[in-house]
C-alpha cells in the first residue's frame, strides 16, 4: 500500500515538473464506472496538493468503455466522491459535432467548456456527461486547473439531465 502511494506521489511530481502526466507501465483494473445519480459538489482546493477536489481538472488513467483492461491517460473533471473514489467526467478536445448522426443521443452526451490551462495547446474542450468514472485518488497524477463555477454548474446540469 505504501509503495503504491509513493509511486503515485512521485508520478504527480514528475507530471508537475514536465507539465504532462507521467507514464505508468502496469495498469490494474479500476473500480469501474459509477451508476446512479451522483451527489455533485463544487469545492476546489488545488492548494491542498494531496487529493483532487470537485471542480478540479486532473490527469488520470481512464479505461475504455469497450475494454476496461485498456485505456489511456487523459484529463477528467472531478465532480464529487463515492466513498473512497473520486467521481469524474472525461474531457476531450476532439470535435464531437458529428456524433449527432452516429449515436442515438448524439451531441447531447458532450458539454462544451471552452479552453483553459488544462490543455497546453489552448484547444477548446468538451466534457462527457453520460459516463461517470470512479477514480482512485492515488492514481491522479497531476492537477491541471480549476474549472470556474459557472462552467462547472453548466456541466452539473447536463449530468443531471443525462441521468
Amino acid at each position: 500500500m505504501a509503495t503504491r502511494g509513493l509511486r503515485a506521489r512521485l508520478s504527480s511530481i514528475i507530471g508537475r515538473i514536465f507539465g504532462r502526466p507521467a507514464r505508468r507501465t502496469a495498469r490494474r483494473a479500476g473500480p469501474g464506472d459509477f451508476r446512479g445519480t451522483p451527489k455533485i459538489s463544487y469545492t476546489p482546493n488545488p492548494g491542498n496538493g494531496a487529493v483532487a477536489d470537485p471542480g478540479e481538472i486532473v490527469w488520470t488513467w481512464v479505461s475504455f468503455e469497450e475494454d476496461h483492461r485498456k485505456g489511456k491517460d487523459r484529463p477528467v473533471l472531478v465532480i464529487g466522491r463515492d466513498g473512497p473514489w473520486l467521481l469524474a467526467l472525461p474531457l476531450t478536445s476532439k470535435d464531437h459535432n458529428h456524433d449527432a448522426a452516429l449515436h442515438p443521443h448524439g451531441r447531447s452526451q458532450w458539454t462544451d467548456i471552452g479552453s483553459g490551462p488544462w490543455d497546453r495547446r489552448g484547444r477548446a474542450s468538451a466534457v462527457r456527461v453520460d459516463r461517470i468514472l470512479r477514480v482512485d485518488p492515488a492514481g491522479v497524477r497531476r492537477q491541471g486547473a480549476v474549472l470556474d463555477k459557472s462552467r462547472f454548474n453548466k456541466v452539473a446540469a447536463a449530468v443531471r439531465s443525462a441521468g
